[in-house]
């Protein structure tokens, strides 16, 4: 299919150097750039994963104030 776009001329000259330097087309390199734009836009944005807690309270009264250093100390406690 034929179509006219206005293209910058600063961008119009950038492409024909690397189509010129890559031996390939103005219109290769158009539907490239069309299709990688696509592809990114077409993508389904990444699911958020559901957070699913195990049963009970929570923290243990003796971390409920607890940052994650004092947290992460307890559980590697003993382990060298």
């Amino acid at each position: 299919m034929k179509t006219t776009i206005e293209i910058s001329t600063d961008l119009m000259e950038r492409t024909r150097r690397v189509a010129s330097r890559e031996g390939s087309t103005l219109k290769a390199l158009v539907e490239e750039g069309l299709h990688l734009v696509l592809r990114a836009r077409e993508r389904k944005p990444p699911t958020l994963l559901r957070v699913k807690p195990f049963k009970g309270d929570g923290l243990t009264a003796e971390f409920q104030n607890a940052g994650w250093e004092q947290i992460r100390d307890e559980i590697y406690r003993g382990r060298g």
